[in-house]
Formats: C-alpha cells, structure tokens, sequence
C-alpha cells in the first residue's frame, strides 16, 4: 500500500539520526518472483539487529542543521537592528548578490520557500490556464502543486530508472500546441539530462523552469544547476544541503524576467531603488518575500556549504564503489554531464530477488535496526487520489473539454516510474558529513541483511 507524503511524521520519525525530509513512499517490494539471493558470507557470523543481533551502528549520524557562533550573530543583529522586513534591513540583499555570484547567475531573487520560487516563475512566464507544463512523477508534491496553482494541466514524462532523473529523451513526444513550459526536476542534487532538455526546448521555443530545490551547486558541464534554464528555483528549507528553516530563491540570466518574478512574489509592486514602491505592474501576484531572518541565517549558512558539499560528495562516491559490489544494490547512476552530484540524497535501487525475496520494507527495516537511517522514497505523484480529484474538480472542467480530461490519465502513465517507487532506498545528506568510516558501516550493515536474508524474509 503507498503511504502518503507526511513531512511533520517523516521529521519526527528522524529526529534521533539528526535530520529530517519530506517524502513518502511505497512499501510494496517488487512484484516479480524472487529468485535465489546471491552467495554473501560476508557479515553472517553476526547475528541482523532486526533478529536479536547487536546492531552495526550504535552511535547516530551527524546531527542538521549545523550552526554556532555565526548563526547566534546573525539573527540577534537582525533581531536588534529592528528591520526585520526585506524592504528595511540589507541581509536578503546582501544574500541575493552572494548566491548569484556563487552560482554565476545575473539575478538572484529571494523567496520565501522552494514552492514560491515555482509559483512565481511559473506566474512570471505568464503560465495559466489552458496551458500544459512537463514535469517528473519522481518528485516532492510541490513540484506539481504550483503547475495547478496557475490552473495549468501537468503532463508528467517517465523516468530514467538508473538516474532516478526525468528521461529527457521522452519528452519531445509529450509537446503538443498547449505545452507552455518544460519542468525538469534535479532529483536528490544530481542534475537531469540538460543537453538533451535545453534542445528540445529551444527546439520548440519552451522556457525551462529548472527545480532545483535539492541541488545547491551540483554541477552540468562546469555550470551551476538552476542556471541553464530559463530560470532555475531552490529551496533553503530545513532538510536542504543550505537551510534557514524556509526560504528559496530563483536564478536568471534574463533582467526583464527577474522583474517579473520580483513583482509577482512582492504583491504585483516592482523593486525599488530605495525605500519601498507602492506602484503596481503585471497582472497577478502574492506575498512570497523571504525576512531580513532568513537572510541573515542564510548568509551564515553560506560559510560553510562549500566544504559541506565537497565531504558529502566524496564519502556518497566511496561509498557507491563499495555499494556497487553488491548484488542486488544499483545506487543511481549520474549522467556524464552532471560534473557534480549534490548527494542532497543518495538513492539506489533495492532488488528483493537478490535477497532471498526479503521485501524492501523489511530491508528498510532492517537497515535501521542496525542503525542506518533510510527510507522508500517516492510514491507514484501522477496516481495520487488528490491529482485526480483536481483534475476532475469543477474549476479544471470549466478550462479543459471532458475529451481532454478524460485522455489526461492516458497520457500520464509513467510504468518506469511506477516500478521504481517500489524498488527506491534512500539516505539523507546529513549522513554523508562524517568520516568515511561511517560509509564503512553502512556497507557493512547492507552486507550483513543480505547474508541473513532469508532468515529475515522469514522472521
């Protein structure tokens, strides 16, 4: 049975290993026949922690957020300056000229969350009703709530099943007369095949709204991700590889857009040279600005998100290498252009067959009985009852015909991506921040499960 997406449930649930994400998944294993687990001695004179054993890991991974003394100066500056609101105090500046300098990009605006940084390029492009935006199935809710915020109809794309990532050679044959925009998603900090997207789009004339909430500087042929695109989103919520509880921002080249975006997420009133301007431009608009707090908090964070990333990216490709060597185990592969992986998750397949027919749950279980924090992953977003509801709901059925709403659910299955939520495991960012002996342990906890594997298939 799927299980819903629960941020408050996952984050409580993790708490003790130090971090918490918004996901759901699927605890179904694979439906196929399982055949005979492969041979594996290693770890079997140890007795699984899920059986009674004594536990790989006794200790919890590294705690998130990090913070000190910078944090602490950061918010009690703003917090007695008394200019808490963007138009006062100069933090989410200074942030915005940061983050743009640091990813390359020509503007940088502030927002208050990932979901906001969509909704406003989204509103900024002019999407709207009658309109079809491509997206994923492999995604977080947001993704696809801001496309039927602007009342536009999501047609998702299957997935490439080794990168987890979109599979951009789908998308083409996906266009038709209303596709307004193409949606790649940069899932867990690794980057979608952008070559291939950027082509199509240019192709037939479509800006690319790059999520890239997961994906603080990974990298496409030396370029930061949320870059390439028309615009490129992020979020700085409180499981991101660059946090401050909330916040996100958008990334342009275009200084007519960056306008756009500025005016809709500022209540349709455009930026001011200085003060506040009280005019009004565009068409529709929302408060979604990011507090003088979280700019602060965000320029704190910045510190030390260069040498963050660089540990978590080598301790995530140590521990692929040793992951790979496991029947059974496919961590997910990284296109050639992606030259670097954010690892805001690592993710791998899980084949059941491979362990005696031990379904995922149970591994799951297992895996953090020994003290391995991980999770399923992604249930299928484009079945979800509350989607379909949405689309068959009286507003969508004044925009689309009954023929067009009736043919959604047909163009929109993604069988691939199906497949893949029962097959998903992952493990969150924060565990990649200690010593390589960590990824030791995990290695040695996965081999230890497949060597008593039948014995917990059975148990």
């Amino acid at each position: 049975m799927h299980e819903a997406l629960n941020r408050r449930r996952f984050v409580t649930a993790t708490a003790a290993a130090g971090f918490g994400l918004a996901l759901g998944g699927t605890a179904a294993a694979a439906a196929e026949q399982p055949a005979p687990a492969a041979a594996s001695t290693a770890g079997a004179a140890e007795k699984p922690a899920l059986l009674g054993g004594k536990p790989v890991r006794t200790r919890p991974f590294p705690a998130w957020p990090r913070m000190d003394s910078r944090e602490d100066k950061a918010l009690l500056d703003v917090l007695h300056s008394g200019k808490w609101f963007r138009g006062e105090g100069q933090c989410v500046n200074r942030f915005e000229a940061a983050y743009a300098q640091l990813t390359g990009a020509k503007h940088c605006l502030a927002t208050a969350n990932g979901t906001s940084a969509l909704f406003a390029s989204l509103g900024a492009l002019g999407i709207g009703p009658g309109d079809e935006v491509l997206l994923t199935p492999y995604t977080f809710v947001a993704t696809l709530n801001v496309v039927l915020l602007h009342y536009a109809l999501p047609i998702f794309v299957d997935i490439d099943p080794e990168t987890f990532q979109i599979d951009a050679r789908k998308i083409e044959a996906a266009i038709t007369a209303r596709t307004a925009a193409i949606l790649p998603v940069h899932i867990g900090g690794s980057v979608a095949d952008m070559d291939t997207i950027l082509a199509v789009a240019a192709e037939h004339k479509l800006p690319v709204v790059e999520d890239a909430c997961q994906a603080h500087l990974a990298e496409w042929r030396g370029r930061k991700a949320g870059t390439l695109g028309t615009t490129g989103c992020f979020s700085f919520q409180i499981t991101k590889n660059l946090c401050a509880g909330e916040g996100g921002a958008i990334l342009t080249d275009d200084e007519a857009l960056a306008g756009k975006c500025y005016a809709f997420h500022n209540n349709c009133r455009p930026r001011a040279k200085a003060g506040y301007n009280f005019g009004y431009v565009g068409g529709r608009g929302a408060n979604l600005r990011m507090t003088e707090f979280q700019g602060a908090l965000l320029l704190a964070q910045m510190t030390r998100l260069e040498e963050q990333s660089n540990t978590r990216r080598q301790n995530a490709e140590y521990l692929t290498g040793m992951l790979r060597e496991i029947p059974g185990i496919t961590p997910a592969r990284t296109y050639a252009g992606c030259t670097r992986n954010a690892y805001h998750l690592f993710m791998l397949r899980y084949d059941a067959r491979q362990f005696a027919g031990l379904p995922r749950a149970k591994f799951i279980a297992a895996l953090n009985a020994e003290g391995i924090p991980c999770f399923a992953g992604y249930a299928p977003l484009n079945q979800e009852a509350f989607l379909k509801g949405t689309i068959q709901s009286r507003a969508y059925q004044k925009i689309y015909s009954k023929a067009e709403i009736d043919r959604w659910e047909e163009r929109t299955q993604c069988p691939l991506n199906e497949r893949l939520c029962q097959e998903g495991v992952w493990m969150a960012q924060a565990m990649f921040l200690g010593p390589r002996s960590d990824m030791d342990e995990i290695a040695a906890a996965v081999r230890k499960i497949q060597g008593h594997a039948a014995a917990l298939a059975k148990a």
